[in-house]
């Protein structure tokens, strides 16, 4: 076998370029520093300290989540298994709102499947997935209105996205919601209209 191929049980050969890897990052995190733990939001790193559990020691992050005043331990070096990131910044914000800007991306006509695209693109992690899912229920709204299940999960996922926001443009949760309300009525009105 040469160095840099993989073969498989019925010999069929692969490159590297042909796998698709995902080589999770490790990312230091510090106390006070501002994360975003997918599916809770934006919060702040409380504590960095050593604990024993399940007879393991390691190192947890104590992070407070502001919006839904919950806080979350996660060991150090899971962190970016679970998705936990840095906030984002000044240029990745003003993406983010053009994302909210655009146009609604193709969905499911079925609620059911809508339901479980939106929920799988959240599960993501990713601000743009967020952004999009944000976006897309918030015209849905204004045009033909939400099913239950979306209305929640238009309410939380809105949530999550004004609060990382909040931190990134150092806003209150008051005036990131407002902000964000005020720009998905300006999109999903110009869309309607």
């Amino acid at each position: 076998m040469r160095e840099g191929n993989i073969i498989s049980e019925d010999e069929e050969q692969f490159t590297d370029e042909d796998l698709d890897i995902v080589v999770l990052e490790h990312i230091e995190f510090e106390l006070g520093d501002n994360v975003v733990y997918p599916h809770h939001g934006a919060g702040k790193i409380l504590k960095k300290e050593n604990r024993t559990m399940l007879g393991q020691e390691r190192v947890y992050l104590t992070i407070k989540i502001l919006h839904n005043d919950m806080t979350v331990m996660v060991p150090s070096e899971k962190a970016a298994q679970v998705g936990l990131r840095r906030v984002i910044d000044e240029e990745t914000v003003q993406k983010v709102l053009a994302v909210l800007a655009d146009d609604v991306s193709e969905m499911p006509k079925n609620w059911n499947r809508r339901f479980k695209h939106n929920r799988d693109k959240i599960k993501t992690g990713d601000i743009y997935e967020l952004a999009e899912v944000v976006r897309n229920l918030a015209v849905r709204e204004h045009q033909k209105g939400l099913s239950t299940g979306e209305k929640q999960m238009y309410t939380r996922s809105k949530k999550i996205l004004a609060s990382e926001l909040m931190y990134a443009l150092e806003m209150d949760e008051q005036e990131a919601e407002e902000h964000l309300d005020n720009l998905l009525a300006e999109s999903a009105g110009a869309k309607v209209a």
